[in-house]
């Protein structure tokens, strides 16, 4: 089986995580992304173990239930279960202007070439793309356009604020 792979930082990259089933066996070591009811439940057994642990959550998810975790967790995947379910982007922008979270935040799902560079304004830095999607097309959606005028996740200040080049 050849390893899933992603979009991270603007390349395409080997995913280093396996996701894990509710009710399945954790493995001993290894970097892992648990549904976040499998956080709540197991948290202390997951902080414990050998390797990096990531949680799932759905777009309609409150962040309230992994707040006080942010630091612990090396990745937060949020599943966009149908291309126009917007959910993810505002859960997004909570996560990284609100709260403050620096790791990998990462789309899953239907992922869209289209969606992509919007999502980078958001805050995401990592995309997983459904497997019938070609990943090489999806990453030139990061660069679809140049110039943005709004302020945004990664770039503070609107167009007019910042010095010309």
């Amino acid at each position: 089986m050849q390893p899933r792979k992603i979009i991270k930082n603007g390349v395409i990259a080997e995913d280093k995580f396996q996701y894990i089933a509710d009710g399945s066996a954790l493995p001993a070591s290894g970097d892992i992304i648990v549904d976040v009811a499998l956080w709540e439940a197991r948290k202390s057994d997951l902080k414990n173990r050998d390797g990096r642990v990531g949680v799932l959550l759905q777009g309609d998810a409150e962040p309230d239930a992994i707040i006080d975790d942010l630091r612990d967790l090396a990745v937060i995947a949020i599943q966009f279960p149908v291309f126009r379910d917007g959910r993810g982007f505002s859960l997004a922008r909570i996560l990284r202007d609100r709260l403050g979270y620096k790791g990998e935040l990462r789309a899953v799902g239907d992922v869209l070439r289209d969606q992509l560079f919007f999502m980078q304004r958001c805050g995401f830095n990592a995309f997983e793309p459904r497997a019938d999607r070609c990943i090489e097309q999806a990453l030139k959606g990061l660069t679809d356009f140049t110039v943005v005028y709004q302020a945004d996740a990664n770039e503070k200040r609107p167009i007019y604020r910042r010095r010309p080049a």
